[in-house]
């Protein structure tokens, strides 16, 4: 069986979109409240790293806490996103999902999940 976290957040109609989308595929995956439980620091490197080229796809981009922050992402050190990362799980895109502890699938598009997990 193939390993899935999913850290979500209850409100967020796009995460709902996702979980009903693996649970129509049976898929099985631990569910985790990212605002409750921001995703482990592991995993937002893991997110860096894979987003090297563009690190603020992994920002919740249109949220109000974001917004707030008024961000300059070329003057940040990794470091620094981890923190503000770890600190507020609504500024995390979501879902935010661990695939096999090795990739970190962001957002919902029903092809490109179809892509990862078929």
């Amino acid at each position: 069986m193939k390993k899935i976290i999913f850290y979500s957040y209850l409100k967020c109609s796009t995460c709902r979109k996702a979980e009903k989308w693996l649970k129509s595929k049976d898929f099985e995956f631990q569910l985790i409240d990212i605002v409750k439980e921001p995703p482990l620091v592991k995993y937002l490197n893991l997110a860096l790293k894979q987003y090297s080229d563009d690190k603020k796809k992994i920002f919740n981009t249109r949220g109000k806490a974001f917004k707030t922050l008024n961000l300059d992402f070329n003057g940040l050190s990794s470091e620094e996103i981890i923190q503000l990362l770890s600190r507020d799980g609504k500024l995390i895109k979501r879902p935010f999902l661990i695939y096999e502890g090795k990739k970190v699938i962001l957002g919902f598009n029903e092809i490109q999940y179809a892509k990862q997990f078929i």
